[in-house]
């Protein structure tokens, strides 16, 4: 076989070698444009993981490369005057030109041949003359580019603006972050060691700050300096270089995210930069690029035809990928909505960052660094508690809403139970939320309590416009404060369109077989082709709707809940008139979001009005209608919850989606944190985060990074009614308070988690 590969960087180098390695007799040619010790980068980052591999491929070329390493365990983070240090993180690193020297002695030890300083052409200039093109041509790829119809490339420039630099200043004692704030902005530095005389420097800004600094007219030289005097403090006299002579201008950079839907044309095939791009904030665009490697070389020696290789190595490669960009993603929109952060303490700043791509979660940081962790948990108590508070992880800090104080910062988030009769709670709602509120949760929430019978989503939601509803709550409430140390707060809603549907086990969503009454909304618009349309509201059916929501509140009060929460999401009746998927009016209820808030906004001001002035309101809103820019999208939830909160609610309980069906949500762990986290750190606002959080690690890690302030658990405590009990036990909290009854089952459960936490040590 004959095997051109375009491009001398490691992609086609490594393909090389591990192809030789795998068919001796097969003739391989590296094709470069470049001399063989020219290089346009500086250092490198491999992970021990990927070492591992290597070492698996080609033992001989892993030990070439270990041995020119530099290691590292610490990053230190320098911002607002202060350097803060964890360990424990395990980064090795590399000169790139020293990984190319090494990776070129290897291929052609192998027999690959090499050919420098040759121009190269997009793979149609070679296919006809080689069995196999692996175009390996780079960011700027011409095979991607020529075949775009067939790869079908999605390429995104992100937003920052970034320049890659180097210095001989030594970053040999850990992987270091620097935040400088300058006169025109904020400017902030990737650096790391790679060898004994040099680092590499990322100079890393935003649009705004790069314009006010006039970057993109200075020259090279000119913007160096700039870059020294901004990070003066930190480079001890060194210069800063660049080596992208080669650049005529400005070589500052957006980072374009590349990934391509198919990555092979008849016997061409596409591999490293040219296939799909990771961020560098997180230091795998050689690991991906090596090991693509790899599993090319292997699919090509052990599956029966090219075609069959090609389509093994697109499907596993591009998951990985995938899995490395949603990571990246996390990582790299960090850096762009930095400004969000720059208010935080040192101490969540950093731990903000340590976290910020969700591959290192609470926990993970304990085994990393467990000196600093304490310390960071100790400052989160400290804040939430005093001075005197114990050491405990963040989900078991008190927080207070007015007068409202929670023991902790776990809710128990409202689930549907479709139990009610005729819109009354029954025992099973005395025993569903009794039995939350004796796990351990610092707030109970009820499911969404409706203002009327029209207003109920199924014939068994519960309401609160009967007497009887009234009393079978305060029944519910008299037990939560009576036997538990929680709080119980009342969603209160109305179904809107989404009302007279059957049970939730039956068919969600779906109308009811008989019996369906009349629903109202915004707008004349179903829910569904299977919904009846409803009427859309007048301002009598806007008056009287509005009056059943105080009275629902008045009755909340009498019956002692602690809190209320209107409910505006999730396409019910309020939630339909803020988004534009199912606002159509033509009034002054319609139209612009001021508009489209203005009923939302009357019908909380009322209830305010009545619910007392010493207990808190929440609001639940739908941050993302998950249908593009012709919805609610995250920027104007911001909005959205700023007028909630100046209209006096207390905390924003921060949701997305539901709104349509036409929606396409993302999932993910704790996919909907981020719009928590950007109405919290663009606001102020205090906020709830929900959606598949499932782990103490998970609510740690929001809490602990400023993402919100209070963490709702649903589905978790749907199995485990205990589970904020149990969780703390599995992660050595020995401070909870269990009801008398259960201690034996406490020590019992403390003993047993001691012993596997002990087991695992070992």
């Amino acid at each position: 076989m004959r095997v051109a590969c375009l491009g001398g960087g490691p992609a086609g180098l490594y393909f090389a070698i591990s192809l030789k390695l795998r068919q001796p007799e097969a003739e391989v040619v590296v094709l470069e444009r470049n001399k063989p010790d020219d290089t346009f980068g500086w250092g490198v980052v491999l992970s021990d993981e990927t070492l591992d591999n290597l070492h698996q491929n080609d033992a001989k070329s892993a030990e070439a490369i270990r041995a020119h390493f530099a290691y590292w365990d610490d990053i230190a983070v320098h911002y607002r005057g202060e350097k803060v240090v964890s360990t424990g993180h395990g980064f090795c690193g590399i000169g790139r030109k020293q990984l190319l020297l090494l990776l070129q002695e290897r291929a052609r030890e192998l027999g690959v041949e090499l050919r420098f300083e040759t121009e190269v052409e997009s793979a149609s200039a070679y296919a006809k003359d080689f069995d196999l093109v692996v175009a390996c041509d780079g960011l700027n790829s011409k095979t991607r580019t020529e075949f775009a119809d067939t790869f079908k490339p999605d390429i995104e420039p992100r937003a920052c603006k970034f320049v890659w630099l180097g210095t001989h200043q030594k970053f040999d004692d850990a992987f270091t972050f620097i935040f400088e704030e300058t006169d025109k902005g904020w400017v902030w530095a990737h650096a790391y060691q790679f060898d004994d005389d040099t680092a590499t420097f990322i100079v890393e800004t935003d649009e705004a700050t790069w314009e006010a600094y006039g970057f993109g007219e200075m020259n090279q030289e000119e913007n160096i300096a700039v870059c020294e005097e901004i990070f003066r403090d930190h480079l001890d006299g060194n210069s800063l270089m660049s080596n992208a002579k080669h650049i005529r201008g400005s070589a500052w950079l957006n980072f374009p995210r590349v990934l391509c839907e198919k990555w092979y044309h008849e016997n061409i095939v596409l591999m490293g930069d040219a296939s799909a791009t990771a961020h560098f904030s997180i230091g795998s665009g050689t690991k991906l690029a090596v090991e693509s490697a790899i599993a090319l070389a292997e699919y090509l020696t052990t599956k029966p035809t090219m075609e069959a290789a090609f389509e093994a190595y697109q499907d596993e490669r591009r998951l990985e990928v995938l899995r490395l960009q949603s990571a990246a993603r996390n990582s790299l929109e960090w850096f762009e909505e930095v400004h969000r952060y720059l208010h935080l303490d040192p101490v969540q700043f950093n731990y903000s960052l340590l976290t910020r791509s969700q591959r290192i979660s609470h926990e993970n940081l304990r085994l990393r660094d467990a000196a600093w962790l304490e310390g960071a948990e100790k400052w989160f108590q400290t804040r939430a508690g005093g001075p005197d508070s114990p050491v405990r992880s963040p989900m078991f800090a008190p927080y207070r809403l007015r007068e409202m104080a929670l023991k902790n910062r776990i809710v128990v988030s409202p689930m549907a139970q479709y139990k009610a009769v005729d819109g009354c709670p029954t025992d099973w709602h005395l025993v569903h939320l009794g039995e939350r509120a004796k796990g351990g949760a610092g707030l109970v929430y009820t499911e969404m309590t409706c203002v009327s019978p029209e207003g109920r989503i199924t014939p068994g939601c519960p309401g609160l416009y009967a007497p009887e509803h009234e009393a079978a709550w305060q029944r519910v409430v008299g037990f939560v404060h009576e036997e538990t140390d929680a709080k119980i707060c009342c969603q209160i809603g109305h179904s809107g369109r989404k009302g007279s549907t059957q049970l939730g086990w039956e068919e969600m969503d779906a109308p009811l077989a008989e019996g369906n009454w009349e629903t109202m909304s915004a707008s004349a618009i179903a829910w569904s082709d299977r919904n009846a349309v409803p009427r859309e509201m007048t301002r009598e059916d806007m008056d009287r709707v509005r009056d059943e929501f105080v009275a629902a509140a008045e009755m909340a009060e009498r019956a002692g809940f602690d809190m209320i929460e209107l409910h505006a999401a999730h396409g019910y009746l309020i939630s339909s008139f803020i988004s534009p998927v199912s606002n159509v009016r033509q009034d002054e209820y319609g139209g612009s979001l001021e508009n489209r808030l203005r009923y939302p906004l009357e019908v909380f001001e009322a209830m305010r009005a009545v619910w007392p002035e010493d207990k808190p309101m929440a609001v639940r809103i739908s941050a993302n209608d998950w249908v593009g820019d012709d919805g609610v999208t995250p920027e104007e939830a911001v909005e959205i919850a700023k007028a909630f909160h100046a209209a006096g609610a207390d905390i924003i309980d921060v949701s997305a989606g539901q709104t349509s069906t036409q929606a396409k949500p993302v999932y993910g762990r704790m996919f909907q944190t981020p719009f928590s986290d950007r109405i919290r750190n663009e606001t102020g606002i205090a906020t709830m985060a929900v959606g598949n959080i499932y782990e103490a690690d998970h609510a740690n890690s929001i809490l602990m990074a400023g993402r919100a302030d209070l963490v709702c658990v649903a589905r978790p405590h749907l199995a485990d009614p205990y589970w904020t009990l149990h969780a703390g036990a599995a992660i050595g909290d020995r401070h909870a308070a269990w009801p008398l009854p259960y201690e034996p089952g406490r020590d019992q459960l403390w003993r047993l988690s001691d012993r596997e936490a002990e087991a695992v040590r070992v």
